[in-house]
């Protein structure tokens, strides 16, 4: 099992490469049901691997000139306070049992899965139906509304804090649909924004728990690096009308695939 482990890490990696989302939702199950982590270690060590691979990524972008840092930095530091505040504030606030209707009953964790497949779905929709994309010398001349940008930020920060991942799979239709980038642009900038945010939240890990498996873990984090470069070169071949699409469908099935598990599991 851990050679199939391996390999989809390396999945994961080249998915990151393409998209600039899809590392935490495809990680942590990997680590978990793969690899043998316990729950609260794959969610820590999902924060490495997905923040190393997201900064070499990021910086392979940024050579080509394909990161808007100043749309990145408007989005990332309200997004910071958004996760912040979730997590410190509206997830403890939460009951156990939020409702029940006959036999079934919604708990705190089935309605926070409930609500990550719905964002996943409407961010898809958004992707598929979206405006036709933009080039690079056009977004030139567009007028960027950085206080805009910088409430949606901390929106989608608000919304993956009380999730507790997906962070890809909404700024990127943040990115191209609200701040009106590229989708090219909007990958490497997801890229960076994923980076610095989950190496931020990796080391409230460590700070709270040591026994970190540093061989495993930095193993894994150049396999999913390996991968990251791939799908990095592969977008390069890919039209960034065809990336958005492909990107939608793939939000879109993931997330159909969790409410119905949620639903009918």
């Amino acid at each position: 099992m851990e050679i199939v482990g391996y390999l989809l890490m390396f999945v994961m990696g080249i998915s990151l490469g393409l998209l600039g989302g899809g590392g935490s939702i495809l990680t942590v199950p990997i680590l978990l049901y793969l690899f043998g982590v316990d729950a609260v270690n794959s969610t820590a060590y999902s924060l490495f691997i997905v923040g190393l691979a997201s900064g070499f990524g990021a910086f392979g972008k940024m050579r080509e000139q394909l990161v808007n840092f100043k749309v990145g930095a408007t989005f990332a530091v309200p997004g910071f306070i958004g996760v912040f505040a979730a997590r410190a504030f509206i997830i403890p606030k939460l009951p156990d049992e939020i409702f029940s209707l006959g036999s079934l009953v919604v708990t705190k964790d089935i309605f926070i899965m409930l609500v990550f497949a719905v964002m996943m779905i409407l961010a898809s929709v958004s992707m598929i139906r979206g405006r036709k994309e933009t080039d690079s010398e056009e977004i030139q001349k567009i007028k960027m509304n950085y206080p805009l940008i910088a409430i949606e930020g901390l929106v989608v920060g608000a919304l993956t804090g009380f999730v507790g991942a997906g962070g890809g799979f909404l700024i990127i239709p943040a990115l191209v649909v609200l701040a009106r980038l590229p989708m090219k642009v909007a990958v490497g900038t997801s890229l960076m924004i994923i980076s610095f945010k989950s190496l931020f939240g990796f080391i409230g890990d460590v700070m709270v728990n040591p026994d970190i498996e540093w061989t495993f873990l930095i193993i894994v984090s150049a396999i999913a690096v390996g991968g990251i470069f791939v799908g990095s070169y592969l977008s390069k071949m890919i039209p960034g009308g065809k990336l958005k699409k492909g990107f939608g469908y793939f939000v879109l099935v993931m997330g159909s695939f969790i409410l119905a598990q949620q639903i009918y599991g």
